[in-house]
């Protein structure tokens, strides 16, 4: 399993000084940490669809860092934002989307 972000001020913090990457179906937000393993946030806001909707997004995108989580450099606080095209996608549209932001990044082993 995997860190998540907590409180919302951590989620305001890599927002504030982080470094932003996008993709078609994500945007994904960038902190570097001090050290420890890396901590992921999700955020699916309500333009995206109704619960049923968002929570499916929320699962995929957990799934997908989960099976990705070990071929990441560590010490990052992560952010990843769904957009609306993520809707009704599958989960290796969702995987590939991550493991392409990724890559923007450089944060793939």
């Amino acid at each position: 399993m995997f860190e998540k972000l907590g409180k919302n001020l951590e989620f305001q913090k890599v927002y504030k000084n982080g470094k932003s990457k996008a993709n078609k179906y994500l945007v994904m937000v960038l902190l570097k940490r001090e050290s420890g393993p890396n901590r992921y946030g999700f955020s699916v806001s309500r333009k995206v669809g109704n619960s049923v909707v968002r929570h499916r997004v929320t699962r995929l995108l957990r799934e997908s860092i989960r099976k990705n989580d070990a071929r990441l450099k560590e010490n990052y606080s992560v952010v990843i934002i769904a957009r609306n095209t993520a809707k009704g996608r599958s989960f290796e549209e969702i995987d590939s989307a991550v493991r392409h932001l990724c890559k923007l990044h450089g944060i793939l082993k």
